[in-house]
């Protein structure tokens, strides 16, 4: 599925939301989502409504803050934590989060056949699993880099 086939889908499962709760469909609402589609990776929702503002789409940061948490409750933007901010990230495969205990760098990694086995529906009982998150903490390759010995070189003369 293209991003845009992904985006075209999550408009539509909005839209389904929004008349099951019985709530407005607000052009706010959407110019959000549609921003929140826009946005490369991982985003705060201070990124979001800044990214809104620098495309002179003026909402307040309190309307942001409460559609991202509609896009999270209808299960069209995923959430995780990496720290003080919640991150978020457009709805789509599982996978894990490799995120640096140094820089806060976060890189995704995909490990399909492990997470099909965690997903399995009949590995839990009395629950169905519908997507997972998880996070690997350790140290990113720049960060290793940057505090490796400037000379590696252990032969002596």
């Amino acid at each position: 599925m293209t991003r845009q086939e992904s985006y075209i889908q999550a408009v539509k499962i909005f839209n389904r939301w929004l008349e099951q709760k019985h709530l407005r469909k607000t052009p706010e609402r959407f110019a959000i989502l549609k921003m929140a589609w826009q946005m490369s990776g991982h985003f705060g929702v201070d990124a979001l409504h800044e990214a809104l503002e620098n495309t002179s789409y003026h909402v307040s940061r309190a309307t942001v803050y409460n559609t991202v948490s509609l896009l999270e409750d209808c299960g069209v933007l995923r959430r995780y934590q990496t720290g003080s901010e919640a991150q978020y990230e457009t709805a789509g495969r599982s996978h894990l989060h490799l995120i640096c205990n140094r820089c806060g760098a976060v890189r995704e990694y995909d490990a399909s056949a492990d997470i099909a086995s965690l997903l399995a529906p009949c590995r839990y009982e009395g629950f169905t699993p519908a997507w997972l998150s998880a996070n690997v903490y350790g140290i990113c390759a720049d960060c290793a880099a940057k505090a490796a010995p400037e000379n590696c070189n252990t032969s002596t003369n």
